[in-house]
Formats: C-alpha cells, structure tokens, sequence
C-alpha cells in the first residue's frame, strides 16, 4: 500500500522527542521570534500572508506599515483602496483587505481596541472567538494565540502537515484538527513554537512535497516512509 494511503502509526514518544532534538541542532528559528510584536500586527500579518510566500508578506506588511499605523483605530479608518493599494504584493488582496478592515472595525467596537480579553480566554473560546472574524479560519487563530498570546498551540500549514504525516505523527488524511491534537499529544507544550517552525523549515528545505532530499535528511533514520515519494 502506498504511505499516502495508510497511516505509519509507529512513531514512539521518544523518537519525536529525538526528532525534535535533531532538527533544534539543524535549524535556527528565525530572528523574528525573539521579539514579541503587538497581537494585532500579528493578525493582520497571519492575514496577509494567506496563501503566499514569506518574502511577499513581508514586503506587504513593510508597504502597509509604511502607510498607516497598524492600530485598529487607523485600520478601522483607512479605506478598503488604500489597504488593497499596500498589501497588493501578497495577493488575494480584495478579500484579505476585507478581512483586515472588519477585524480593526470588530476589535474596535467589541473589544475597545484590543485583542486581549480574546487572546486571555479560554483556549478554546479564543480560537472559536477569532475564528468568527471574517477571512480567518483555524491556521490563522492559531498562529495568533501561539506568537501573540503565547497559548499553547500548534498551527499546521501545508509544510507541517506534509512532515508530520511523513514522519508517522499523524494520519495522512487526517483533518487539519486531527493532525494538531497529534502534535500536541506527542511534544510537550513548551515546545509547540519549535514544532511548529522547525517542521516548517525541514519542509522547505529537505521534505520538500516533490522529490524530498530523503539521502540528506536529518531525521531519516526515524523516518517510516523514507525513499518512497519518488
């Protein structure tokens, strides 16, 4: 049976842990991480950067701050053409300019201003809470609790899950809730920021979803599904 048809579900606790261990030594976290920014710069980043790449949010973001201060006091304020006009460089910027605006205009009116009270509550309520703001589904609720409010959380792209489920940590059609609650079964909560940034970078670097580096791979040895994705 081919691995994208079956789960590998052999990955011990202490072969993730070892697994993490190695890909700590390979990588570096980004610069970035090391430096709280505010939660809401945080949601309009985790927005604009839907579906692009790192190097377009960041020059959207850069365009847009250049622009406006990123408050929802200014947002709420800026027309949907000046906010389309500076994130343009990410794409799909009719409808996450959308999104931005009615997120400043929702804070502002419901939560006078601040994400707070949100990001304070509850885990669950959190993620429900901003989920309900428009243009935001699970991904992006969790990269907010997880970077802005420091709740534990593992948001899963397209990168984690690719490894994840190569490595055996989760199921490979498994639904994007599923294959969170496997990680935050199998890591501690400490290290949910690692897991998560780290599978990003082995993804784009080694387990790449075409013709992975599987002969150079880091963690290969604990690999289930290792030489067989051509």
């Amino acid at each position: 049976m081919k691995p994208e048809m079956e789960w590998i579900n052999n990955v011990k606790d202490e072969n993730a842990a070892k697994i993490l261990q190695i890909l700590k030594r390979t990588f570096s976290l980004p610069t970035w991480t090391k430096h709280r920014r505010d939660s809401f710069e945080t949601l309009v980043m985790a927005i604009i950067s839907q579906n692009t790449t790192d190097l377009n949010t960041a020059k959207a973001f850069e365009q847009l701050s250049n622009g406006f201060e990123i408050t929802p006091e200014v947002l709420a304020k800026a027309s949907l053409s000046q906010i389309q006009n500076a994130i343009r460089p990410a794409g799909l910027y009719r409808s996450k300019s959308h999104s931005i605006k009615n997120a400043a205009v929702t804070i502002l009116e419901k939560w006078h201003g601040t994400l707070q009270p949100i990001l304070s509550s509850p885990i669950e309520e959190a993620r429900r809470t901003l989920m309900q703001f428009q243009g935001i589904g699970p991904k992006t609720a969790d990269v907010v609790l997880l970077f802005a409010g420091k709740r534990p959380t593992v948001p899963i792209d397209t990168h984690v899950k690719r490894v994840a489920t190569r490595l055996g940590f989760a199921p490979f059609y498994g639904s994007y809730e599923i294959v969170r609650a496997k990680l935050e079964t199998l890591f501690a909560s400490k290290d949910y920021l690692n897991v998560h940034l780290l599978l990003i970078a082995h993804g784009r670097k080694t387990c790449k979803a075409r013709h992975p580096v599987c002969n150079k791979c880091e963690v290969s040895v604990y690999c289930p599904t290792k030489g067989q994705w051509g």
